[in-house]
């Protein structure tokens, strides 16, 4: 896979598709790297007549890891940012949207559309609202507002979350089990869950890469960044939030505040979806994706 360097790192990306069509920038979520989104599906979505961009965010994968900071303490961070003051974290998610954009002016692309899941449906939406002029549109995908006052993950599904794996060098099995188990925490109830194929999964990405410590600082990121909602209000872009019924880790209600506050945005809320992509979903996935791409060219 090829790399590039922008915004002071190397950022790991591929592509998938006609490189003349316009481009669909697909950004990962907290600490996962961009294979998340499998080939299989930026195959369906190239399908669709798109160039589909995908990358490794920084801390993750094989773009540059921040591995000489220390471990964020985050307390400290949501003290200083309930204070208004300028949290000690080693980046923001407004660096991380800088990063994609250094990545679209490395390939010389002027404008495209752009799709977030997660934590990358934050750093979509900062696309949008700082760099309205580089967006054609924008998918917001199991995302935030980062608005404090919604409901948040259970107490079991953050310990799940945030528990310590071990370590894949001293006990593999041990921590292919750690992801499963989490993998099946978070999917929603409406798809079946293939343990095989989770483990495979896990598998592959920890002989790709292996940076726990990037997860932290990512959560350090969203926490510095803080609330976007009045960041919204910029964005003019087509905009499309999904969100899944059943979604234990960033329940619906961050979906529907996060449409509240986006202009004309459209809200589909998908039935027994959790916190996952099952692969039986890939085909509408990507058929929203391109339905919101068009409705940006109706725009010019």
């Amino acid at each position: 896979m090829p790399k590039i360097k922008a915004n002071g790192i190397e950022i790991e990306y591929d592509c998938f598709g006609n490189t003349d069509a316009e481009a669909v920038l697909l950004i990962s979520g907290l600490g996962t790297q961009m294979t998340r989104w499998s080939e299989t599906f930026c195959q369906i979505l190239a399908e669709q007549g798109y160039r589909v961009i995908r990358f490794d965010n920084r801390d993750a994968g094989l773009s540059t890891h921040f591995n000489s900071g220390s471990i964020p303490d985050l307390a400290a961070i949501a003290d200083a940012v309930s204070r208004n003051e300028t949290p000690n974290v080693s980046y923001t998610l407004f660096d991380m949207a800088n990063d994609a954009i250094g990545l679209l002016d490395s390939l010389m692309i002027k404008r495209a559309h752009v799709v977030g899941r997660s934590m990358g449906g934050m750093i979509a939406q900062l696309l949008a609202s700082e760099h309205a002029e580089r967006v054609l549109s924008l998918v917001s995908i199991m995302s935030s507002t980062g608005n404090r006052d919604l409901p948040q993950a259970s107490p079991a599904v953050m310990a799940a979350m945030t528990s310590p794996a071990p370590h894949p060098l001293k006990d593999e099995q041990g921590y292919l089990a750690h992801c499963v188990d989490f993998s099946q925490v978070i999917a929603g109830r409406g798809y079946p869950f293939d343990e095989s194929t989770q483990r495979d999964q896990a598998l592959a990405e920890v002989k790709r890469a292996y940076n726990p410590s990037g997860f932290w600082r990512h959560i350090a990121a969203i926490a510095a960044t803080g609330d976007l909602r009045l960041r919204l209000a910029n964005i003019t872009a087509p905009t499309l939030v999904l969100h899944g019924s059943d979604d234990p880790l960033v329940p619906p209600e961050a979906g529907k505040d996060t449409a509240a506050n986006i202009q004309g945005a459209e809200l589909r809320i998908v039935e027994g979806m959790g916190h996952d992509f099952p692969p039986s979903l890939f085909r509408f996935l990507a058929g929203v994706i391109a339905d919101n791409a068009r409705r940006a060219r109706q725009t010019f």
